[in-house]
């Protein structure tokens, strides 16, 4: 059985505050360790149901927070960046199963760190006209790629989030939040505890085939800059709905690379820390 782990760092137990997720960060030295117990959690359970290859992206930022020493050694780590599929860099049809570990919920949305990819650079997002961030649209590309998504750990907000879009994936929520920088955090033993539980149990049966949506899906961005927007503007198939929003329509994954583009666009732009 062949497992994806794509790890994200803002939904990770314990972590609240951008100075635990960001490099050069005062706390970000111990969040990237605790990243690293709550992925090495949902190896455990991973290989409890039988898993015998697994790859984990870390898909966070620079892409650089997990230490290779401090994996669990069953599991490969993609590390580093650009990478073009972003989030989801190295998930194949041959997955039987994806996991999402330390996701957070979209831009706008109550819950600890909430954003949408780039901070506050992005405002909003649809995809088909639903609101959507990270975890939707990582779940809708997984989905159109072949494979299902099984488990999501993160703050409550994000697992509400992930039940909103697919009732199906079991959720962990390893802390309540309690505003965006603050929450009330579940004990680290217990959130660990749960996220293996969890995972061996999503797996101990065979995934189902995930649902996929018929024919090209419209991606749609809300930017905080005009400039962004208006640079967009230069990729074909990129159109206008406003002065700050932009939009392109074409079957996912495909979409989802195109996004990534977008993002690389803003950043050459654009010079703000995430968490303002």
């Amino acid at each position: 059985m062949r497992i994806y782990i794509s790890v994200d760092m803002e939904g990770i137990t314990g972590l609240v505050d951008a100075d635990d997720v960001q490099p050069g960060g005062r706390d970000y030295e111990r969040g990237r360790l605790m990243m690293a117990e709550d992925v090495n959690a949902a190896i455990r359970g991973a290989v409890a149901a039988g898993a015998t290859d697994i790859t984990v992206n870390d898909a966070h930022g620079p892409m650089r927070n997990l230490l290779p020493e401090a994996l669990h050694p069953a599991a490969r780590l993609i590390r580093g960046k650009p990478k073009q599929m972003l989030m989801l860099e190295g998930l194949a049809p041959e997955h039987d199963a994806a996991v999402f570990v330390g996701y957070h919920s979209r831009a706008g949305a109550p819950g600890v760190l909430s954003h949408s990819f780039m901070g506050h650079e992005i405002e909003d997002m649809w995809l088909d006209g639903r609101p959507v961030g990270e975890i939707g649209l990582a779940h809708a590309t997984a989905a159109a790629i072949g494979v299902p998504v099984t488990v999501l750990t993160g703050d409550d907000c994000a697992c509400t989030e992930m039940t909103e879009w697919d009732a199906s994936v079991t959720t962990v929520p390893v802390k309540y939040a309690r505003d965006r920088f603050s929450a009330d955090l579940r004990p680290s033993q217990e959130a660990r505890a749960a996220i293996e539980k969890a995972v061996a149990a999503s797996l101990s049966v065979p995934p189902k085939a995930p649902a996929v949506a018929a024919g090209p899906s419209t991606l749609t961005v809300r930017w905080q800059s005009a400039s962004v927007a208006s640079t967009l503007l230069g990729i074909p198939g990129v159109t206008s709905a406003d002065s700050r929003t932009v939009q392109a329509q074409g079957p996912l994954p495909g979409l989802y690379r195109l996004f990534g583009v977008w993002m690389r666009v803003a950043a050459s732009l654009t010079n703000q820390p995430p968490y303002c």
